[in-house]
């Protein structure tokens, strides 16, 4: 809040969240679908009246506050802004918005966050302020650190943000015996899942997982087929068959594979001529430095990540301490005890009982249910 803002109270406070959480809705469109910029939202109210929405369109432009701008026109003068993240203030490959909304008029401007971002940390709000405008920041602040959790992970850590999801039987298998796939969760389960996908920058597998499955990493709820992440690939020997979907199809959807120092340069050479980005990291024996890949998807502008591998890779994501969410799928079916184990390794309480992660929420799913982890 600025020097000349005055405090909020009663209705005016009342009003203040309720725009905000409409920002905080719209801003939730571009998840997954504008890395590496951050999905904000942007709400313009004049004398109690929305005269512009806004949010950040595909590939990260144009911002959202300059959406907002474009459908509010002239009544955006002597408005108000309502911001799910600081409006920035440096030229990148778009005019700074803090500039667009002093030319715009507007009154006051309420933020949720400031941007750690360098390029902005507070550097759009002092513009504003200067330029005369009211500005008021905090507004559903918390709310909005969980929506832009992916751009502060990114910022701050230099990783993106993980969410590992699990599917697991009544029993706590993730497979049958043999390491054979099996349909654990119903179709409502499964919608749920997709459209996590939708909402995320990448999903990442093991070769494990390719060997067993052949999954196709895709978002396929009705229409959506193009909101499909960046598909990520562990592979330390670069042994998934070309004839696996995730490399049969990386014209269709992006496919990078991470691959060990010593894996076969031919066998790069050959996924690279397919259209695959081959990365190569550090390892040992066989498994690869998951903080080593994680910081290359973030150079690479992954804001935010979905683990969906097997056992393995779930296990070696949480021994890692790299897990900020876990969503938990149960079934009520059981697979028996020749199935094999949610996590390698580990008791499933390496993550429900963790002192890490704390359960949020939980949600029926038809038959199965739905439990929610968060960082502790």
């Amino acid at each position: 809040m600025n020097d000349a803002a005055a405090i909020v109270t009663g209705d005016a406070a009342a009003d203040d969240r309720r725009f905000m959480d409409l920002a905080l809705t719209l801003g939730r469109r571009g998840l997954g679908n504008t890395w590496p910029n951050p999905a904000v939202g942007a709400v313009i109210v004049k004398d109690g009246v929305i005269v512009g929405r806004g949010w950040t369109q595909a590939g990260g432009r144009p911002h959202a506050e300059t959406e907002a701008l474009r459908r509010a026109k002239k009544a955006a003068n002597g408005a108000t802004m309502y911001v799910t993240l600081e409006p920035c203030s440096h030229q990148g490959k778009t005019p700074p918005c803090a500039d667009a909304i002093v030319k715009a008029g507007l009154a006051r401007v309420v933020s949720a966050l400031e941007d750690p971002n360098p390029d902005v940390a507070g550097g759009g709000h002092k513009k504003l302020a200067e330029a005369g405008l009211r500005v008021d920041v905090g507004v559903r602040a918390e709310e909005a650190r969980q929506a832009h959790a992916g751009h502060m992970a990114r910022v701050c850590e230099q990783r993106p943000h993980v969410t590992l999801k699990l599917a697991i039987s009544a029993d706590g298998k993730a497979g049958a015996a043999g390491r054979k796939p099996v349909a654990i969760t119903g179709e409502v389960a499964r919608a749920r899942v997709a459209l996590m996908r939708a909402e995320n920058d990448a999903i990442l597998v093991g070769i494990g997982t390719v060997l067993a499955d052949d999954p196709h990493l895709t978002c396929r709820l009705p229409g959506m087929l193009a909101r499909s992440p960046v598909r990520v690939l562990l592979d330390a020997r670069l042994r998934a068959p070309t004839a696996s979907y995730v490399l049969a199809t990386i014209r269709e959807s992006p496919t990078w594979v991470f691959a060990g120092k010593g894996a076969s340069p031919i066998a790069e050479e050959i996924l690279q001529e397919k259209g695959a980005q081959v990365f190569r990291v550090s390892g040992h024996d066989g498994e690869l430095d998951l903080t080593e890949v994680v910081k290359i998807l973030a150079e690479q502008g992954i804001t935010r990540l979905m683990v969906e591998g097997g056992p393995t890779v779930a296990a070696s994501f949480l021994q890692a301490d790299l897990v900020d969410e876990a969503m938990l799928f149960r079934s009520p079916k059981n697979i028996g005890p020749d199935g094999v184990a949610a996590l390698e390794g580990m008791p499933l309480d390496a993550l429900t009982a963790s002192k890490k992660l704390r359960w949020l929420a939980g949600e029926q799913l038809a038959d199965d249910t739905l439990e929610h982890f968060g960082r502790a």
